[in-house]
C-alpha cells in the first residue's frame, strides 16, 4: 500500500472534502467562527485599555478612575476566558463529531471490502487509518485552520492598532519581523518533510505489533524472541529518529522566536524612551507596545506550527480518503433475494486466480443436487478452498459460472445470499465476546433458547455451563480462555443456529480431539440434513457417505463420483485412500495415563 502524499498544508480539494463532513454540524461551525472573530477583537482591548489607565488616571492621580478601570479590566479577563473556553471547546467538539463520523464511514468502506484487498493491505495500516490518522484530522478543527483564521485576524487588528496609535513605534516593533518570516519559512518547510515519515513509521510500527502479538505463539514456539526483539528495536528507532527529527526543527526556531522578540522589543523600547522624553509619546503607549509585540509574536511562532497541524492532518486525510476512494467491494447489483434458496450448486467452467494467470482453478466444472453432501478432496494448494470461497462471493471468478438453483451468484443479492451460507473453518475465530454473543453474532433473529437448544444437540452444553457465568462467559480474545475443541464446537453451534440452506465445512473437525470429534460426528448429521454441504477433507474417513466427492490437482478437477465408485476405479483417489488406511492401521495405539 503506497504512502506517498502530497503533504501540502493547503489541499484546497481536501479541506473542501473535510469540510463537507461539517454540513450537518454547521451551526456549531457558526457558533465558533463567531468566537474566533470575538476573541481576535477583545485581545487588543487590554493593552488600549491598560495605555488609557496609565495615562489618564495613574500619571494624573485619579484614583476613582484607576479603581473603574481595574473593574473594567477584570470584567474583559472574565469575557476573554468565557470566550476561550467556549471556543475550544466548540471546535474540539466539532472535530470530534466530524472524525466520528468519518471514521463510521471509513469502517464501513473497510467491511465491504473484497478479500483481495485484505490479502495485499497489513491491518496494521488500516488501523492506523481508523486511530491516529483520524485524532490527526480532528485537529485540524481543534488546533488547525480555525484557530489559523483567528491568530490571522487577530493579527490583522492587533497591527492596525498599533498603527494607530504611533506608526512610527510599530515600524520599529517590526524591524525584526522578515528575520523571522524567512525564519518561519525555513522551519515550515524543514519540518514538512518529517511528517509523512512520522505517519509512515507509526503505520509500520502498528503492523509489525499486531502482526506480533497475535503470532506471539509461534516467535516462541520457535525461539524467536531475540531476533524478534532485534526487528522490534530497528522499527522503534526508526520511529523515535523521525520524532526526534521534527522536534529538532522546534527546538532550533522558538529559541530564535524568543531572541528576535526580545530584540523587537529592546529596539522598542530604546525608542520609546527617546520619544517620550521629547514629549511624542506616552508611557502608557510604550507599555502597551510591549504588550502588543508578544501578541504578535506569540501568534506568528504559533502560526508555525499549526501551519504544521494543518500540513499532518493534510497528510493523514489523503490518505483516509485513499481508502475510501479505493475501489475494491464486491459489485452487488443483484436483485434476487434468496430466502426460498434450495441450494443446488453447480460450477461451469469456472476459472480463477488471485494474480493474473496464476491460476489457482482451470475450467473446473460440478453440480450438486439440493440437499447432497459434496466432498473435495486434494493436497494443499489444489484449490479446494478457492472453491468455497467463490461460493461466497469472497472472490470473483476469471471466466466461467457459478449458479445457484440455476441462477447465476451475482444476480442474487449479496447479504441475501450469504445468509443462507454457513461456514465452519478449521481456524476458528472468537471475538472478545460471550458465549452466547460469539454462536448468535447478535443476529436479533437468533434466541437465547435457540442456542441453548443447539449447544445440547452438539454436547457442549454441559462445558459451557461450567464456565463462569455459563453463556455469559467472555472468551477473550481469539478464545484464547477455551480449548481447540471447544472453541471448534461453538463454531459448528454458530453454524447450526443460522438455519443455513448451504453449509460449508472446511478441514472442520482437524484440530479436534478424539472425544470431541465423537461428540460432533452425532451432531453433524444434524446440521447437514436437508441442507447442501460442501466439505473439504484430508481425512478420507470422514466423507464415507457423501453424495459426491471430486478430486483436484493444481486447480484441475481429476476424478468425481462416490466413494465406492473412485475406490473401484484405481486411481488417484484410491491411491490417496490406502495410503491413509495403511498409515492408520500402522500408527501405534495411544497409550492411556
Amino acid at each position: 500500500m503506497s504512502e506517498s502524499v502530497s503533504g501540502k498544508a493547503f489541499e484546497t480539494s481536501l479541506l473542501r472534502r473535510i469540510y463537507s463532513y461539517v454540513l450537518p454540524y454547521r451551526k456549531l461551525l457558526y457558533i465558533t467562527v463567531l468566537l474566533t472573530i470575538l476573541m481576535s477583537l477583545l485581545t487588543p482591548m487590554r493593552p488600549y485599555l491598560i495605555q488609557y489607565t496609565f495615562d489618564k488616571h495613574i500619571l494624573g492621580g485619579d484614583t476613582r478612575g484607576l479603581l473603574n478601570m481595574t473593574f473594567l479590566l477584570i470584567l474583559l479577563l472574565v469575557l476573554q476566558s468565557l470566550v476561550q473556553y467556549y471556543h475550544s471547546y466548540l471546535t474540539t467538539l466539532l472535530g470530534q463529531n466530524v472524525i466520528k463520523d468519518l471514521r463510521v464511514q471509513l469502517f464501513g468502506k473497510i467491511l465491504s471490502f473484497r478479500m483481495k484487498y485484505f490479502d495485499r493491505t497489513p491491518v496494521g495500516v488500516l488501523q492506523t487509518r481508523l486511530v491516529s490518522d483520524m485524532e490527526t484530522i480532528a485537529d485540524i478543527f481543534s488546533e488547525g485552520l480555525i484557530i489559523i483564521i483567528g491568530d490571522i485576524l487577530q493579527l490583522a487588528v492587533v497591527i492596525g492598532v498599533m498603527f494607530y496609535i504611533d506608526w512610527r513605534l510599530t515600524l520599529i516593533s517590526f524591524s525584526t519581523i522578515p528575520v523571522l518570516l524567512v525564519a518561519s519559512n525555513i522551519f515550515q518547510r524543514g519540518v514538512k518533510a518529517t511528517f509523512q515519515e512520522v505517519r509512515t513509521q507509526v503505520a509500520r510500527l502498528n503492523t509489525f505489533l499486531q502482526e506480533h502479538i497475535t503470532g506471539m505463539s509461534i516467535v516462541q514456539v520457535f525461539n524467536r524472541e531475540e531476533e524478534e526483539m532485534k526487528k522490534f528495536s530497528r522499527i522503534n528507532e526508526l520511529h523515535k529518529e523521525a520524532h526526534i527529527h521534527s522536534v529538532w526543527y522546534y527546538s532550533i526556531f522558538f529559541p530564535v522566536v524568543e531572541i528576535l522578540s526580545a530584540a523587537s522589543i529592546g529596539m522598542m523600547v530604546w525608542w520609546g524612551a527617546r520619544e517620550i522624553m521629547g514629549g511624542f509619546t506616552t508611557l502608557g503607549t510604550l507599555i502597551s507596545f510591549i504588550m502588543y509585540i508578544n501578541m504578535v509574536f506569540r501568534p506568528i511562532r504559533e502560526l508555525a506550527d499549526k501551519f504544521n497541524t494543518l500540513q499532518m492532518g493534510m497528510v493523514s486525510s489523503e490518505r483516509i480518503f485513499r481508502v475510501l476512494d479505493t475501489r475494491e467491494e464486491i459489485e452487488n447489483k443483484g436483485e434476487i433475494s434468496s430466502s426460498s434458496l434450495k441450494g443446488e450448486i453447480a460450477f461451469e467452467d469456472v476459472w480463477f486466480a488471485y494474480n493474473e494467470e496464476n491460476w489457482v482453478l482451470k475450467g473446473v466444472s460440478f453440480r450438486v443436487e439440493a440437499g447432497q453432501t459434496l466432498a473435495l478432496v486434494g493436497a494443499t494448494g489444489a484449490g479446494k478452498t478457492s472453491i468455497i470461497s467463490l461460493l461466497g462471493r469472497f472472490y470473483e471468478i476469471n471466466k466461467g459460472r457459478i449458479t445457484i438453483d440455476g441462477i447465476d451468484i451475482r444476480e442474487y443479492e449479496l447479504p441475501r445470499l450469504r445468509e443462507q451460507m454457513a461456514f465452519v473453518l478449521q481456524d476458528v475465530f472468537l471475538f472478545s465476546d460471550t458465549v452466547y454473543n460469539n454462536i448468535s453474532l447478535k443476529n436479533p433473529r437468533v434466541s437465547r433458547e435457540q442456542v441453548i437448544r443447539a449447544g445440547q444437540v452438539f454436547g457442549a452444553d454441559r462445558f459451557i455451563t461450567n464456565l463462569p457465568g455459563g453463556y455469559d462467559f467472555n472468551v477473550q480474545e481469539r478464545g484464547a480462555s477455551l480449548s481447540v475443541g471447544q472453541r471448534q464446537l461453538i463454531s459448528f453451534i454458530r453454524a447450526y443456529v443460522q438455519n443455513p440452506r448451504i453449509l460449508i465445512l472446511d478441514e472442520a473437525t482437524s484440530s479436534i480431539d478424539n472425544e470431541t470429534e465423537m461428540l460432533i460426528q452425532g451432531a453433524t448429521n444434524a446440521l447437514t440434513a436437508n441442507r447442501t454441504s460442501v466439505v473439504i477433507a484430508h481425512r478420507l474417513a470422514t466423507i464415507l457417505n457423501a453424495s459426491q466427492i471430486l478430486v483436484l490437482d493444481h486447480g484441475e478437477l481429476k476424478e468425481k463420483g462416490t466413494h465406492r465408485e473412485l475406490i473401484s476405479r484405481n486411481g488417484y483417489y484410491r491411491r490417496l485412500y490406502e495410503i491413509q488406511f495403511e498409515r492408520t492401521r500402522r500408527a501405534p495405539a495411544t497409550p492411556r495415563v
